[in-house]
This record gives C-alpha cells, sequence and structure tokens, in this order.
C-alpha cells in the first residue's frame, strides 16, 4: 500500500471503497442506457435509441474497454431491441459486431486524433448501419427500403461529435477520480 500523500483525502476504505469502484465501472453502461432511454420519448425522430447507442459503445470500447465488456454491450443490445421496436436480436449482433470492430482497432484509434477517430466511427457506424439492414432483409426474407438505414447513420455520425465530447470530459473525470 502507498503511504498517504500530505494534504490529500484519502479514498474511503473497506465497503465504500467497493462500491464506489463498482459505480465507476458501471458509469458507461450505466449513462448509455439513459441516453438510449432518453433517445426512445417519441419525439418523431426514427432510429434515436441506435444512433446514441452506438456512439457510446464505440467510445467506452476504445477508451476505457474494461468499463465496456461484451456481457453489458448484450445487455445494451437487449434495451435497444425493446425500446425501439426492432426485431429481436438484431441490435444485439449489430452492437456486438461494432464492440468487436472497436476492440480491435482500439490500439490504433485510441492513440489518434479527434479527427481521425470520427473518421473511423464513420466506417463502423455505416457498417452498423449495413448489417442491421441485412439482418432486417435476412428476417423479412425481402430487401428493405434503404434511407431508414441512410438516416439512422447519419444521424449516429452527426451526434458522434457531441457525445464524444461529453464522454471524454466523463472519461478524464473517471481516470482524475481514479488516481
Amino acid at each position: 500500500m502507498k503511504p498517504p500523500v500530505r494534504g490529500r483525502i484519502q479514498p474511503p476504505t473497506g465497503l465504500l471503497r467497493r462500491v464506489d469502484a463498482i459505480m465507476r465501472g458501471a458509469f458507461p453502461t450505466m449513462a448509455t442506457l439513459v441516453l438510449m432511454i432518453a433517445g426512445a420519448v417519441p419525439v418523431g425522430a426514427p432510429g434515436l435509441v441506435m444512433a446514441l447507442c452506438l456512439p457510446c459503445v464505440f467510445f467506452w470500447t476504445v477508451f476505457r474497454p474494461a468499463a465496456m465488456p461484451p456481457p453489458a454491450v448484450f445487455g445494451l443490445g437487449v434495451a435497444q431491441d425493446l425500446l425501439a421496436h426492432a426485431p429481436f436480436a438484431s441490435g444485439v449482433l449489430v452492437l456486438l459486431a461494432a464492440h468487436g470492430a472497436a476492440l480491435r482497432l482500439r490500439g490504433f484509434v485510441a492513440r489518434q486524433g479527434f479527427g481521425t477517430v470520427w473518421m473511423i466511427y464513420c466506417g463502423v457506424a455505416a457498417g452498423a448501419a449495413a448489417l442491421a439492414w441485412a439482418l432486417q432483409g435476412l428476417l423479412d426474407w425481402r430487401l428493405p427500403p434503404t434511407s431508414p438505414g441512410l438516416h439512422q447513420a447519419a444521424i449516429s455520425i452527426g451526434i458522434y461529435p457531441c457525445l464524444a465530447w461529453l464522454l471524454s470530459r466523463a472519461h478524464r473525470a473517471l481516470a482524475e477520480s481514479e488516481a
């Protein structure tokens, strides 16, 4: 154990410290879930639930992968399917595929500037929209219209800078409180 630093308040020990660590670890998943619920409010914007969920999953997977493990992504996918009235498991598969892509690219993406990260996210969002479109076609046994998927990808790509700004602030706050 490190010796206490003068003038710095030591973190609580025991149960409170464990609860604090659990809450810090659960923050990315819970914040994403709250955003998804807020996006499910009927405002006339289709695909807002996925457009809010996908950027959060991508961001937290790249910059704090331990806080966004596959079981959490699976749970968010189930919640997304329920909130968006989507075919069951289609959102789960799309989010898990995006999570896998983000994990695969993490070593490169985490060292890049915002513009490069956003361009990579654009590719992930386009791939997620294409996968969702293909899954919808498989479930319906006919080709679905492409405009909803393109609309969803465009909203997701457009909202990423705002969400990334907010999430990066939260990420820094979590990192500072852990130090």
